[in-house]
């Protein structure tokens, strides 16, 4: 027991505490997943219900793996890679959105030849992004309330990213767009110049939505929201009654009858199966570990002893717990229906790996490094600013 402990020690830095939490996601993950796909499974693979329970538990350790190597690397390297990876994503958005694989009308996916995997070009471009800002801001925090040096490259990168992504995904666009709005206020860029970002941003996005492929589809679910007349949603209603008659403690793990009927149970809908399952309790767990998931990302801003460190922990706390709440959300009816799934929790493919790299950075913030040395061809001023969380 002791050669195993040590090992633990040695190769799992960081917060052990986030490493549980992510650890215990997975467990959850692998089981629901199996309930939701049973019968999918079934009737496409030919009786063989284990297939997806395979599939998804192996990308679930790939996903471990990938966080696992990311947690290893000092995570000042990732300011200098968040700016290579936002120019690769930047031409991939623009293939997938002219030539990708189309999905119920939005062009989203490319297929990795050899492993016929799909890949979100979406996913790499948010955690480019997202480090990028706060490589950026953390540079600039001597001139945060320059417009030319600090705003405008901001304002540049953000519009350009999300401005592309709106074309085929709305809520990931308008997500990853709040994200960046948290990350400058945390960054101390001055509200004025907040406000001025939003009314740039939001009308080239407006631009691009208009003329993209999801305008339609927007369209009509935010009517279907607001507009009580229209009847609800099908894969909606039946999320109802599967939340309905879920009761206190759920029908039990495996006795879902709901996965039966509505579209996606395993992805954008999961959650209304973890309370079908698992009740109101097994819900108020998961909601639970979100906001735990979120307190220990913030920790970790408060403990490091440099801005980027701070703020790219904090950028990939907000992006993955906000995409959970909005899941959540909609899940019980408390917004439009999006698309996102449920980080952690979803089936999914490449984005558990994209997820799992988010979090391993999140955990090489919380070895605690300091940034007292600029690393070579690193700006010194990057180095010897104050902690994060005297702005925060």
């Amino acid at each position: 027991m002791e050669p195993i402990t040590n090992w633990l020690r040695q190769n799992l830095k960081g917060d052990p505490v986030l490493w549980g939490i992510v650890l215990l996601f997975s467990f959850i993950s692998i089981a629901v997943v199996y309930s939701a796909t049973g019968t999918l499974a079934y009737k496409k693979m030919g009786g063989n219900t284990e297939y997806f329970l395979f599939k998804h538990t192996s990308l679930i350790f790939v996903g471990l793996f990938f966080m696992w190597l990311a947690h290893r690397i000092d995570y000042r390297y990732y300011s200098r890679l968040s700016l290579y990876a936002l120019l690769i994503s930047v031409p991939l958005l623009i293939f997938t959105y002219i030539m990708g694989g189309e999905v119920n009308g939005a062009s989203r996916w490319l297929t990795i030849p050899v492993i016929n995997q799909t890949f979100q070009p979406s996913d790499l471009a948010k955690l480019a992004l997202i480090s990028h800002l706060a490589s950026m801001l953390s540079r600039r925090q001597q001139h945060v309330e320059d417009f030319k040096t600090t705003l405008l490259p901001v304002i540049i990168w953000v519009g350009v990213i999300c401005g592309l992504i709106i074309l085929s995904n709305a809520s990931t666009a308008l997500l990853l767009f709040t994200t960046c709005l948290l990350l400058m206020f945390i960054g101390r860029v001055p509200i004025k110049h907040m406000l001025l970002t939003v009314v740039i941003v939001m009308s080239l996005g407006g631009v691009a939505l208009t003329v993209g492929q999801r305008w339609g589809t927007v369209k009509s679910r935010i009517e279907s929201f607001t507009d009580s007349s229209k009847p609800v949603p099908f894969q909606l209603e039946h999320a109802y009654i599967a939340e309905a008659t879920g009761g206190l403690f759920g029908k039990g793990p495996g006795k879902s009858t709901e996965r039966n009927i509505m579209p996606h149970p395993y992805s954008d809908f999961i959650f209304a199966i973890i309370i079908e399952e698992y009740g109101l309790f097994g819900g108020a767990i998961v909601v639970f570990l979100y906001l735990a998931f979120l307190y220990r990302g913030l920790k970790t801003v408060i403990n490091s002893y440099g801005a980027f460190g701070g703020l790219l922990s904090a950028g990939l706390s907000f992006s993955l717990v906000l995409q959970a709440m909005v899941n959540m959300g909609v899940a019980v009816g408390l917004g439009p229906i999006t698309g996102l799934p449920l980080p952690l929790l979803s089936m999914g493919g490449t984005s558990l790996i994209f997820t799992g790299i988010s979090i391993g950075i999140i955990l090489a913030v919380s070895r605690g490094e300091r940034e007292i040395r600029p690393m070579v061809g690193e700006p010194a001023d990057t180095a010897r600013i104050p902690r994060v969380s005297q702005y925060a």
